[in-house]
């Protein structure tokens, strides 16, 4: 009998799929592991998570970070790839493009030139374009951003909450308006991120749509996400520099300026 045989005879067990299915969201992969059931002529137990309260307890009960989860019986198979890969199938790969991010840059970058604005304002106008697209639909863009970014999942607030902070950062590029400010605030958001992006891509292997260019992006979650994060970093780090050095040398001027003795006034006497 054969690896594959095997696996075919598992199937008479009980077999239970949980997917997240809410008015506002069908989660595809969910929808991708039922067509993949049914194309095996599986009989299985469809079970809707309708709620985001639902899928939270869901995870929490089971110890996951993400839906669908299909089980046969007491064993959990995993998600729809693991499926895929139970069955020695192809799984389907998620549709994924960079073109909205390179769009944005490049745009950026164009507007930086035109207006001479340089590398700070460069970053201040991408910010404020992110900004933007991410407020174009603010609750699918936390629903996505919560599935890998470590703070919203502990405190969700966070997430709608991050891109009035990361316009807030774009304007302060921009104005040059408390530089301290807009470095700390930078690399603060911008490490956030960068760990979150890591530990989702590289650690948990998640296949993720990036949140960066709003909740309904076809972008990655992976290399371009890690970088837009770590340039937030250094860009943070160098304001930062920029405004310390500025200080340095403004404090040593007016150093100077007291040290140098006060000069009296020139008087010439001029005989008759």
């Amino acid at each position: 009998m054969t690896a594959t045989q095997n696996k075919e005879l598992k199937t008479d067990q009980t077999v239970r799929l949980y997917r997240m299915s809410m008015p506002e969201h069908e989660c595809p992969w969910g929808v991708r592991a039922v067509n993949l059931l049914n194309e095996k002529d599986i009989e299985f137990e469809d079970h809707k998570l309708t709620s985001k309260e639902e899928v939270e307890a869901f995870k929490g009960k089971h110890n996951v970070s993400t839906t669908p989860q299909i089980f046969f019986d007491d064993d959990r198979i995993g998600g729809y790839t693991d499926l895929a890969d139970y069955f020695d199938v192809d799984a389907e790969k998620a549709e994924y493009s960079y073109t909205p991010v390179v769009a944005l840059f490049s745009t950026a970058a164009l507007i930086s030139v035109a207006a001479s604005l340089g590398t700070s304002g460069f970053m201040g106008v991408a910010l404020s374009m992110l900004a933007s697209l991410k407020l174009m639909d603010l609750e699918s863009f936390a629903e996505s951003f919560e599935k890998y970014d470590l703070i919203t999942q502990r405190v969700k607030p966070y997430g709608k909450a991050f891109p009035f902070l990361e316009l807030l950062l774009g304007l302060g590029f921009l104005s040059g308006v408390a530089p301290i400010v807009t470095g700390v605030g930078s690399l603060v958001l911008g490490t956030s991120g960068a760990v979150s992006v890591f530990k989702a891509v590289y650690i948990d292997k998640l296949e993720l749509n990036c949140a960066c260019v709003g909740g309904n992006s076809s972008a990655p979650l992976g290399v371009v996400s890690f970088l837009e994060n770590a340039i937030m970093i250094v860009m943070g780090a160098t304001l930062l520099f920029s405004a310390a050095t500025s200080d340095t040398a403004k404090l040593e001027t007016e150093r100077e300026t007291a040290l140098e003795p006060e000069r009296s006034p020139l008087v010439v006497f001029m005989d008759d």
